[in-house]
């Protein structure tokens, strides 16, 4: 058989895999979440994240430590309480466990550790709801009030990146405003741009303990049916001051990371989340993956998508098994 195009030649040795590739795998832009309850000497597994725990601030500060020595420079804290009421008040005071790590994270490590904070209060509330509840419904401004003062007080305590998840209209430039008229010129919002309604949030829900109490978040959060929409989002939050845009979840939205390369010139996140990473942990204990070539296809997936940082729950295995030099 003659034939002048033969692609296999490009795949016939590592060597030559290699020299063609056109996604190489990149750990710079790889971010690890964290969850910080209140408390002292707390460090629990989260039953439905296998390797992830719940910690009180000052067992995170060991934590964090120990993973610094891995390699993990950049991390991202998300709060657990059992202070919860209808305006989310926990979600800004000195007791917030997220605010309190904070303040030692940085005292300990200063700029060699990178610290974003979620800005959500969906932990916060007693409804379980991203926003504030009025007479049975999410009041869009109210919220965006709460989320910029929650934000601002991060800034406060030393946090590099605030980013908003609850996906109310307007608020990365209502965060925005307050952070600037407040002398937080240099805080980046890397905001939740597309966050769908998802089935894949489950575990995280549980490590939070912000499950809705009743209803759905479908009210606020994208609709999995719809891809142009995300660009509106992303026209606005562009407008409103966003340093970086993210899309949640991953794997199932690869088109909208593209889509989102494709249209901004702002760094594009993807968050790969809990019900990614406890998808390939069970498929894994069940001997069905590979869980080391598993964990490099999706994020290598995401990253050939378009985006060049991901919020991770495997960057520690990555690390600590040295996965990054297979």
């Amino acid at each position: 058989m003659t034939l002048f195009s033969r692609p296999r030649r490009l795949r016939r040795t590592p060597i030559i895999r290699d020299l063609v590739t056109e996604t190489s795998f990149r750990l710079n832009g790889l971010i690890q979440p964290y969850f910080v309850t209140e408390g002292k000497s707390i460090h629990e597994e989260i039953a439905g994240l296998p390797g992830i725990f719940r910690e009180s601030p000052d067992a995170l500060v060991k934590s964090v430590s120990d993973d610094l020595k891995l390699g993990i420079q950049k991390i991202m804290l998300f709060g657990v309480t059992e202070r919860k009421d209808a305006m989310a008040s926990s979600s800004m005071d000195d007791r917030n466990p997220v605010i309190a790590a904070t303040r030692q994270l940085k005292q300990k490590f200063g700029d060699d550790l990178f610290i974003g904070a979620d800005v959500c209060l969906c932990a916060y509330t007693d409804t379980g709801h991203c926003g504030v509840t009025v007479n049975d419904r999410i009041d869009n401004d109210r919220s965006v009030e709460v989320l910029a003062e929650m934000a601002l007080a991060l800034a406060k305590a030393g946090v590099d990146c605030v980013a908003p998840s609850d996906m109310m209209d307007g608020r990365v430039g209502a965060i925005r405003e307050r952070l600037e008229e407040s002398g937080f010129h240099d805080t980046l919002i890397m905001a939740y741009t597309a966050k769908y309604a998802s089935a894949y949030y489950g575990p995280f829900r549980e490590a939070a303990k912000s499950a809705p109490g009743k209803g759905d978040r479908k009210g606020y959060q994208m609709d999995l049916r719809n891809r142009t929409e995300a660009l509106r989002e992303l026209q606005l939050d562009d407008q409103e001051g966003a340093d970086i845009v993210m899309v949640k979840p991953a794997l199932a939205y690869l088109d909208i990371i593209s889509d989102f390369k494709n249209h901004s010139a702002l760094p594009v996140a993807a968050y790969n989340v809990s019900g990614e990473y406890t998808a390939v942990k069970l498929m894994a204990q069940a001997g069905l993956a590979d869980e080391k070539l598993m964990v490099l296809e999706n994020l290598t997936a995401i990253q050939r998508a378009g985006a060049s940082i991901i919020l991770t729950y495997h960057l520690r295995d990555i690390l600590r098994n040295g996965w990054q030099h297979a």
